[in-house]
C-alpha cells in the first residue's frame, strides 16, 4: 500500500493545496486538516488506522506516537512541512519545495551502525575536597564513587563513597572504558578507630565508568564536550554544578554508540617505509580519536566524536562517514534537486545545516520571515560530513546556489577548506553563513541573488568521493581543461626536476596510490594525474629533493593515462649489450670508482661496473680470487675404498 500524507494547515497558518501537493508527489494525500493534535484528534486517528501514514508535521510526534500506541497501530512517519516550507513571507509558490521535501522523506536511508557501551556508574570525582564530598553525596546512592584528592586530608568517616589521594597523571578512554594512572597514590586504612593515609607510590592504575571533573582547570581531553563519560563543570558556578551532577547521575546502563566513520587501512596513505606522508585526518580531529598506526592510521570508535572532518578531507576515500554512508547522502541531495525541477521550480538554493540550524530554521520559521520559497534545507547530523565533493555533487544536480550554515560546534577550518576548494573548481556559487540570529539568517537568504545560474543539464554523479569530483567538475565547467586548486587540495600534479631526479625509483616503490610507476624495458618515471592524492610522501622520500606539487583539476584525458615524468638513456652491459640501469648514473660510477676504490683497481674489476647482474654474477664467479669459490670438495668413498682398505689390513 502506498504512503499517504496527512495534512494539517497549523490552525490555517500556512497555505496547503491537496491536490497539486498529491499530483506533484504522486502519493495520495488525506484533506487539509486544522488541529489534528488538538480539536480533530478523532480524525487524527481515523488518518492513523491506514498503513505507511506520513504526519506532514514534526511539532506533535510526541503526541501521535502515544496515540497510535493506544490505538495498537505503528508509529507514523513524520515530515516537517510547515517551519521549512509553509511559515515564510515569501509570496512565491512553495509547491516544488514541499514536493522535494516530500521526496527525500520516501528515501530508505540505511541506520547507523552501533555498538554497545555499558556503564556501571564507577565514578572518579575530581576537585577541591568540599566541592567533590557535596557531589558524591549525591551521587553516592546510584553510583559506586571515588573522590580523588589532591593532598591527603582527613575525610568525611562514611563508606557510602570512597576516597584516594594523588596526583592524576593520565587519563584515556571514553564512557565505560576510562583507564586512569595515578602518581603519590595514598588510599586509606579504614580499620582501627582512627583512619590513615598509606605509604604513596606512583604508578597507580584502575579503571572507571564515568569522569566528572569539578577542577575548574584545564580538561584532562581534547575537545571535552564531545568526550563521551566526561562531564565537566566549573566548580563556582551552583547550576553548572547542578546540570553535571544530572548528567553523570544518568550515564548508567547500556547505550548505543554510533560508529560514525567507516576505514579501509590498505587505501592509507599515512605512511610508507617509515616516511610520513598524508596527516590531514591526524591534524583535524579534535578529540584525538586518530592515531597513527604503522603505515596506516587508527581509529577508536569509543572516542569518535562523529564530526566528520577526517572523511571530508581524507584524499584517498581510506576514511568515509557513514552515518549515513556518503552515497545515501548524495542520493539525499540529487532528490531534494530534481523533484523541485520536476515540480516546475527553478534555481533551487541548498541549505545545509545540523542540529544548531534546524532550531534556527524554526525559530525564523515562528517568530521572522521563514525561508524562501526556493531555499530547500537538507538537515545533516554532521555539517563536517558535506564536504567539497557533497557541495558539487548539489551544483551538477541542479542547485543553482550552496550555502552552509555554520554551527558553534562545527570545525571551522574544515568547512573553510572544503567551501574554498569546491569554489575554486565551480565558481561563486557556495556561502559560508554565519548569522548571529535567526532574523539575520532570514535577511541574508532573502537578500537579492548573485545571479549565479543553474546547470542546465542536471547531472548525477557516481562512484567515490573523488570521481564524484572530477565528474561534477566536468559538468560544471565543460571548457575547462585545467583549474588550479589552493595549497592543501587532495588534487593535483607531481612536478619533477629532471636535472636532479636520478630515476633512483624510491617514489614509485612507496606510492600509495599507484599515481607514480615505472616502465620495465626503460628508465622512465610515469605519472597518472588522476590517481594523485598530493601525501606527499614521494617529496618526502625523494633523496635528491627532485619532487615537488601543483595543486589543481586536470579535466583532460590525459589526467587518466600515463605520462613521462623523466627518462633516460639506458645503458648497454659491455658483455652481452642487454640494457640496464641510466647511462648517466653508470658513468658517474664508474668515473667516481674506477681505478679509485680498491674493490676497482684492476680493469676487470671496474669493468664489472658496465655489466647487468647476471654477467657481473658471471666475470665474479671465474674470476682469480673468487669471492663465490670455497674449498676444493673432498672426494667421495666407494665402496671400492672400504674394500681397498680391508685388503690392506
Amino acid at each position: 500500500m502506498p504512503k499517504h500524507l496527512i495534512l494539517c494547515d497549523c490552525s490555517g497558518t500556512q497555505n496547503l493545496d491537496q491536490e497539486a501537493l498529491s499530483q506533484a508527489t504522486g502519493l495520495p494525500c488525506s484533506k487539509v486538516h486544522s488541529a489534528l493534535c488538538t480539536t480533530q484528534v478523532e480524525q487524527a486517528a481515523t488518518a492513523l488506522e491506514g498503513e505507511d501514514a506520513i504526519i506532514c508535521c514534526a511539532q506533535e510526534h510526541r503526541f501521535f506516537d502515544a496515540l497510535a500506541e493506544e490505538l495498537g497501530r505503528p508509529s507514523p512517519a513524520y515530515l516537517d512541512l510547515r517551519d521549512r516550507a509553509g511559515w515564510t513571507t515569501d509570496q512565491a509558490s512553495t509547491l516544488p519545495k514541499m514536493s522535494a521535501l516530500v521526496a527525500e522523506a520516501l528515501l530508505e536511508i540505511p541506520t547507523s551502525k552501533t555498538v554497545d557501551v555499558h556503564s556501571e556508574g564507577l565514578c572518579l570525582i575530581l576537585g577541591a575536597p568540599d566541592v567533590a564530598f557535596a557531589a558524591a553525596e549525591k551521587l553516592q546512592d546510584t553510583h559506586a564513587v571515588t573522590v580523588l584528592l589532591e593532598q591527603p586530608i582527613d575525610p568525611p568517616m562514611t563508606r557510602a563513597y570512597d576516597v584516594i589521594s594523588g596526583h592524576l597523571r593520565r587519563a584515556q578512554g571514553a564512557l565505560g572504558q576510562f583507564a586512569v594512572t595515578i602518581d603519590q597514590l595514598q588510599q586509606l586504612d579504614v580499620t582501627g578507630r582512627n583512619w590513615t593515609w598509606d605509604a604513596p607510590r606512583d604508578g597507580g592504575q584502575s579503571i572507571c565508568d564515568i569522569i566528572l571533573d569539578l577542577r575548574g582547570d584545564r580538561p584532562l581531553f581534547p575537545a571535552p564536550e564531545k568526550r563521551e563519560g566526561y562531564v565537566r563543570a566549573d566548580p563556582k558556578s551552583p547550576t553548572a554544578l547542578a546540570d553535571a551532577i544530572l548528567t553523570t547521575s544518568q550515564l548508567i546502563g547500556t547505550f548505543e554508540k554510533p560508529l560514525y566513520v567507516r576505514s579501509e587501512p590498505l587505501l592509507c596513505a599515512h605512511s610508507r617505509a617509515g616516511q610520513t606522508g598524508c596527516t590531514r585526518c591526524l591534524d583535524v580531529c579534535p578529540t584525538g580519536a586518530i592515531s597513527p598506526d604503522g603505515d596506516h592510521v587508527s581509529i577508536d570508535p569509543m572516542i569518535c566524536a562523529g564530526c566528520g572532518s577526517c572523511a571530508s578531507l581524507c584524499p584517498s576515500g581510506a576514511i568515509t562517514y557513514d552515518a549515513p554512508p556518503t552515497d545515501a547522502q548524495m542520493r539525499r541531495i540529487q532528490t531534494l534537486a530534481k523533484a523541485y525541477l520536476d515540480a516546475g521550480g527553478t534555481a533551487p538554493r541548498l541549505l545545509v545545516v545540523d542540529a544548531f540550524g534546524r532550531e534556527m530554521i524554526e525559530l525564523t520559521a515562528r517568530h521572522g520571515r521563514g525561508l524562501p520559497a526556493d531555499v530547500i534545507p537538507l538537515s545533516v547530523d554532521a555539517l563536517n560530513s558535506f564536504g567539497h565533493a557533497e557541495a558539487l555533487a548539489a551544483l551538477t544536480a541542479g542547485f543553482a546556489e550552496v550555502n552552509v550554515l555554520l554551527s558553534p560546534k562545527a570545525e571551522r577550518d574544515t568547512q573553510d577548506h572544503e567551501i574554498a576548494l569546491a569554489a575554486a573548481i565551480a565558481g561563486d556559487h557556495l556561502r559560508l553563513l554565519e548569522p548571529a540570529d535567526p532574523d539575520q539568517l532570514s535577511e541574508q537568504l532573502f537578500a537579492p541573488a548573485k545571479g549565479c545560474a543553474a546547470v542546465e543539464t542536471p547531472q548525477r554523479p557516481m562512484g567515490t568521493r573523488r570521481q564524484i569530483t572530477r565528474q561534477a567538475a566536468k559538468a560544471l565547467m565543460p571548457d575547462a581543461d585545467m583549474l588550479p586548486l589552493p595549497e592543501g587540495a587532495p588534487y593535483g600534479a607531481v612536478l619533477v626536476a629532471s636535472d636532479k631526479c636520478t630515476l633512483c625509483l624510491s617514489c614509485v616503490s612507496l606510492c600509495p596510490s599507484g599515481a607514480l610507476g615505472d616502465n620495465p624495458d626503460l628508465p622512465q618515471l610515469r605519472f597518472q594525474e588522476d590517481a594523485c592524492l598530493q601525501c606527499g610522501l614521494c617529496a618526502n622520500v625523494c633523496p635528491e629533493n627532485a619532487i615537488s606539487y601543483e595543486p589543481r583539476l586536470n579535466l583532460t584525458s590525459a589526467a587518466l593515462s600515463q605520462v613521462v615524468l623523466h627518462e633516460e638513456e639506458p645503458f648497454a652491459c659491455v658483455e652481452c649489450g642487454t640494457p640496464f640501469g641510466v647511462k648517466s648514473t653508470i658513468d658517474k660510477i664508474t668515473e667516481k670508482l674506477a681505478g679509485k676504490h680498491s674493490m676497482f683497481a684492476n680493469p676487470d674489476a671496474a669493468r664489472m661496473i658496465q655489466m647487468c647482474d647476471d654477467c657481473r654474477v658471471n666475470a665474479q664467479f671465474h674470476q682469480q680470487n673468487n669471492p663465490f669459490a670455497g674449498a676444493d670438495r673432498p672426494r667421495v668413498r666407494t665402496t671400492e675404498d672400504y674394500l681397498s682398505k680391508r685388503k690392506d689390513h
